[in-house]
């Protein structure tokens, strides 16, 4: 499924378990403007919040906190992370927008501002599949059910490639999952592929800038068209809590043979004679 992003101010979109048909997994983008306010607390539920663009002081703990982001495409942001029963308050310095998600959880971490440098960050893939990665909400990085990543993909390139699933199917934990993408071109389009080769399966997602794909099961890869690169944020939660978080998903195993060389049997151009 697709969610298009609504226009702003407000609620740009919104999933939770009865809309998407799953368990665990919320998540929403929110654009607030100067002087705005908002406030999140759920008593059963842990709470992660990224700062997408603007600034603005968010109160967490007892404690305020300055947020600050020009785009996603500039730099990390840090990410705000609340236990079941804390609120977070945002008040809006101009215009802010981000993202917050929550999963169940029972409070075995506490509040805090996790900065970037503590982020673990990573280039995987080589050829039509390199990406930059990084371990936003991620283990080592504690918390208990969410995981989160932000991925930057240039123009014409695949993410998530070998594709893979984790849905708790061939030996894969089970995890919800949603990808909210933006574009550097307000032309720019990005496809994504669900899909299960046992079932017939197959859902083929079409989005732009600011719209959301979610993953209810099977395999799954996003690709950027050629025109615009790419990022985007995940928002993960399922069975896995704590350490548990760092388990890997299932890789397809028709398409894992690149993983060994990312170059094999790429065309070299021009073939047969043609002229350059």
């Amino acid at each position: 499924m697709t969610i298009t992003a609504a226009p702003g101010p407000g609620t740009l979109l919104s999933v939770d378990p009865t809309t998407a048909g799953w368990q665990y997994l919320s998540f929403a983008v929110i654009e607030l403007q100067a002087g705005d306010s908002h406030r999140h607390i759920l008593l059963d539920q842990e709470t992660a919040l990224v700062p997408l663009s603007g600034q603005a002081d968010v109160t967490l703990a007892g404690s305020t906190h300055r947020l600050t982001r020009t785009s996603v495409f500039d730099s990390l942001a840090p990410v705000v992370y609340a236990p079941p029963g804390v609120p977070v308050e945002v008040t809006a310095e101009g215009s802010f927008t981000f993202a917050i998600g929550s999963a169940p959880a029972e409070g075995r971490y506490e509040a805090r501002i996790i900065d970037p440098s503590v982020i673990r960050s990573e280039v995987r893939g080589g050829g039509a599949a390199l990406r930059h990665v990084n371990h936003t909400l991620a283990a080592p990085i504690e918390a208990e059910r969410l995981i989160l990543y932000e991925v930057y993909v240039p123009r014409g390139t695949w993410s998530g490639w070998a594709p893979h699933r984790h849905d708790g199917e061939q030996g894969s934990p089970y995890l919800e999952e949603t990808y909210y993408f933006r574009l550097d071109r307000p032309e720019g389009f990005w496809i994504h592929r669900n899909w299960d080769d046992d079932d017939g399966f197959d859902q083929l997602l079409l989005g732009g800038d600011g719209d959301c794909a979610l993953v209810p099961r099977g395999w799954h890869s996003s690709v950027a068209c050629p025109g615009a690169n790419m990022y985007f944020l995940n928002y993960l939660a399922g069975e896995l809590v704590g350490d548990e978080r760092a388990t890997p998903p299932c890789f397809h195993s028709d398409f894992t043979w690149i993983h060994s060389d990312w170059e094999a049997g790429a065309w070299r151009l021009p073939m047969f004679g043609a002229d350059a």
